[in-house]
C-alpha cells in the first residue's frame, strides 16, 4: 500500500513546503463521483440555481426534464451553457441533466455553466486549470441593484422641470 498524506496539522507541519502544498493538492485533488458515476455541483447567477449533475455519455443535455434546445430557444443562451465543456474538449463525452430554479432565461443559462463548470471538476480534477483560467468556476456576483426612494429607479432621476 502508498504512503498516505499527512493525517493531522502536527504531521502537516513537519513537512517541507513543497510537501506540504504537495499534500494539500493531492487531497484537493480528489474524484467525487456516486455509485451511479454521476458528479454533482450546484452552480448560481443572478437569482438563478441550478442544480448539475455530470455523467459519462453521448452527451445529451436536459434542463427541467427537457433537452436543452427545447429549453433555451436562443442560440446565444445554448452557447453560453456549453462553453465549459467546448473549451474542456468534453462536448461529447458527458451527459448533463439539471435542474434550475429562479431568475430568468439568462441568469438560468449562467447558472447551469457555472454548475456544469463545477460538476467537472469534480469528475475530473485535472480540468480545474483549465475552466478556471476560463472564469467558469468563479461564481458572476453581480445582482441587481436596489430601487432607492427619491428616484425612479435604482440610479435614475426624476426628470427635472425647470417650470
Amino acid at each position: 500500500m502508498a504512503e498516505e498524506g499527512p493525517r493531522t496539522l502536527k504531521d502537516l507541519s513537519r513537512l517541507s513546503e513543497d510537501q506540504r502544498e504537495q499534500a494539500i493538492a493531492d487531497q484537493t485533488r480528489e474524484r467525487k463521483v456516486d455509485e451511479q458515476g454521476r458528479s454533482y455541483a450546484t452552480g448560481k447567477r443572478k437569482n438563478a440555481v441550478a442544480r448539475v449533475w455530470v455523467r459519462p455519455g453521448p452527451g445529451r443535455i436536459t434542463v427541467n426534464g427537457k433537452p436543452v434546445e427545447t429549453y433555451f430557444a436562443r442560440p446565444v443562451l445554448q452557447m453560453i451553457l456549453r462553453q465549459p465543456l467546448v473549451v474542456a474538449n468534453r462536448a461529447t463525452q458527458y451527459d448533463i441533466e439539471c435542474t434550475v430554479l429562479g431568475g430568468g432565461l439568462s441568469g438560468q443559462a449562467g447558472a447551469v455553466r457555472h454548475g456544469i463548470a463545477k460538476a467537472l471538476t469534480l469528475s475530473e480534477p485535472d480540468l480545474r486549470g483549465v475552466l478556471k483560467g476560463h472564469g467558469f468556476l468563479t461564481r458572476d456576483s453581480r445582482v441587481v441593484e436596489r430601487k432607492k426612494y427619491g428616484r425612479a429607479k435604482a440610479r435614475r432621476s426624476f426628470q427635472f422641470s425647470k417650470r
